[in-house]
């Protein structure tokens, strides 16, 4: 299991255990993280779970793929540290992993 910190916009900190194999964007949105409105489910269709992933974990989680970037044109405010949750797999090397979430979703 990892410990996500999600931190929503107003500044207020989420803590969660994830286990692994699962995706950031789920485990927002079983933990009711404000923000994370997921409207596809997570299957990539939209960008409703769009998140800022902290500069200190950006190589480690990753750039997005191709399908990833066409979604992140739908997103508000766009980041070069930009992420769709959905797309982030969860695994023991995110262990601190820290995500912001923008003031509104695509």
């Amino acid at each position: 299991m990892a410990k996500i910190t999600y931190i929503a916009f107003d500044g207020t900190p989420y803590e969660i255990e994830a286990r692994d194999g699962s995706t950031v964007m789920e485990n927002a949105v079983r933990n009711a993280v404000p923000g994370i409105e997921a409207e596809c489910g997570g299957a990539c269709a939209c960008a409703t779970c769009h998140v800022y992933v902290d500069e200190a974990w950006v190589a480690i989680t990753g750039e997005p793929e191709a399908m990833e970037e066409d979604m992140l044109d739908f997103a508000q405010d766009v980041q070069p540290n930009s992420r769709l949750s959905c797309q982030i797999r969860v695994k023991p090397e995110l262990d601190g992993l820290i995500v912001r979430i923008p003031e509104r979703q695509g």
